[in-house]
């Protein structure tokens, strides 16, 4: 494993679809990526069994959902939600603009 500083630069990409993941950088405990979603999200209802997870808006709004489609809370611009390993959550834009979101990983 490298043990240097790891520089990254983000600017938004031009895609074809609906969601584009960028990976900014990892390492063997943590995971950075950068999601930008023109509509819809991550709706399926999962967990994430190894891994605590950081989503923090760029630009855009999200909701995010839990079990049974509960709401957790709805999410614009320097906002965001943690959710630990094992909690089970979706996702989806909620706004017209396209939603940028940093998700940060910490792998158990």
């Amino acid at each position: 494993m490298e043990k240097e500083a790891k520089l990254f630069k983000y600017q938004r990409p031009e895609f074809e679809g609906v969601k584009k993941s960028l990976l900014m950088c990892n390492s063997d405990l943590m995971r950075v990526h950068l999601q930008v979603v023109k509509s819809g999200g991550e709706n399926n209802l999962h967990t994430h069994g190894g891994m605590d997870g950081l989503w923090f808006v760029l630009k855009g709004r999200v909701r995010f959902y839990g079990e049974g489609d509960k709401v957790i809370g709805e999410f614009g611009q320097h906002e965001g939600v943690f959710v630990p390993r094992n909690v089970a959550y979706w996702f989806e834009s909620a706004s017209d603009e396209p939603l940028e979101i940093l998700q940060c990983e910490a792998i158990d």
